[in-house]
Parts: C-alpha cells; sequence; structure tokens
C-alpha cells in the first residue's frame, strides 16, 4: 500500500524533477523540447502491430483521411495519460489530453510520411530535442539530468511536470493550496543536499 502512495506522490516527483531544473533558462528550454520527444516517440510507434488484433479505425476530419492503430503507440500514450491523471486530476487530464493529442497528430503524420522518411524525422527532432536539453543542465543549470539518477522517473514524469510548470508560472496554478511552497522548500533541501555532497566529493 505504501509503495502505491509513493508512486502517485505528486510532491515527491515533482520535487525530484525540480531539484534537476531550477535555472529559468533551463526550465524553459525543457518546455519547449520535452513534448516533441513524447510526439516523436510516438511517430516512430505508429508503425509498430496491432495489439491483440484489433482493428484499425480510418475515418476523414475536414477532407483529411485519418488511420489510427491500436498498437504499442497507443497503449504508450495511454499508459501516460492514465498516470497524469493519477496524480492530479485538473492539470492530469489536460496531459491525458495532450497525450490523446499527440498519439492522433503522430498518428496522421506518420500516415502521410511513411516509414522511411519518419524514422528520419524522429531521428532528428530526438537528437536536437535530447542535445538541447543536455546544453540547458551542463550550460545553466550545471548539473547532470535527473535522467541520470532515475531514468525511469525522469522519462514518465518529464512531459507532465513541463505543463505543470507551465500551469504554475502563468496561470498561478496549484493541485492544492500550499503546494507550491511546501515542494519549492523540498526542492531547495535537495539542492542543498546535492550541493553538500558535491563539496564533499571536491574535498
Amino acid at each position: 500500500m505504501g509503495n502505491k502512495i509513493e508512486l502517485f506522490n505528486l510532491e515527491k516527483h515533482f520535487a525530484f524533477y525540480g531539484a534537476y531544473h531550477s535555472n529559468p533558462i533551463n526550465i524553459a528550454i525543457h518546455m519547449l523540447l520535452v513534448w516533441p520527444i513524447f510526439f516523436t516517440a510516438l511517430l516512430l510507434l505508429y508503425f509498430t502491430p496491432p495489439l491483440f488484433h484489433l482493428p484499425q479505425v480510418g475515418f476523414s476530419l475536414f477532407g483529411i483521411h485519418l488511420v489510427l492503430v491500436f498498437n504499442f503507440g497507443f497503449l504508450f500514450a495511454l499508459i501516460y495519460a492514465a498516470f497524469y491523471v493519477c496524480l492530479d486530476v485538473k492539470s492530469g487530464t489536460l496531459a491525458a489530453l495532450l497525450c490523446g493529442v499527440c498519439w492522433i497528430g503522430s498518428s496522421f503524420l506518420a500516415d502521410q510520411l511513411g516509414f522511411s522518411l519518419a524514422w528520419k524525422v524522429v531521428l532528428v527532432v530526438q537528437l536536437f530535442c535530447w542535445i538541447g536539453q543536455f546544453i540547458g543542465h551542463g550550460v545553466f543549470e550545471k548539473r547532470a539530468p535527473a535522467l541520470l539518477d532515475n531514468l525511469v522517473q525522469a522519462l514518465i514524469m518529464a512531459p507532465f511536470f513541463v505543463l505543470l510548470e507551465a500551469l504554475q508560472s502563468f496561470f498561478g496554478y496549484e493541485p492544492y493550496p500550499g503546494f507550491r511552497a511546501i515542494v519549492q522548500a523540498k526542492i531547495e533541501a535537495e539542492i542543498n543536499e546535492w550541493k553538500e555532497k558535491k563539496q564533499n566529493l571536491i574535498h
């Protein structure tokens, strides 16, 4: 039971992520580059086979023919969306909608491009976005990315947390009153602990 509670502990997860993303420029870089990574991952997963022999769904929208395949791309987006809603219903629902939009949009683009061109687009975008984020950490944050300490948590949480960061910064959103102050205190404590460990290693 305790492990389940920890899995959906938004304060803990956001504090972990925030401790690696406290520099404003690095935060802005991640806001711009994290969701394209998610989108292009779905773009590539479009070409995986359907799950459990589920049928494809084809329809036309504004004169554009769209084919949706219930494959690993769909499962990937569904898991992310469900997890985000469990973390926080309001912002998580918005994140889940974005996951759905990314799945539909990437499906359309993949269908138009075909695999031979799509994987090249994915490669270029992924390289650009990952290099940009590493520059953000190395030049501005001056701390290694969170994925080097907790790969799964960093990859799964990143899209939701850049959205939550944007909602907090531009609209003053909080999952509940006092959330931002509580998390900020935890972030500062984690950063101070990291700095102390770094100093100890130097000396």
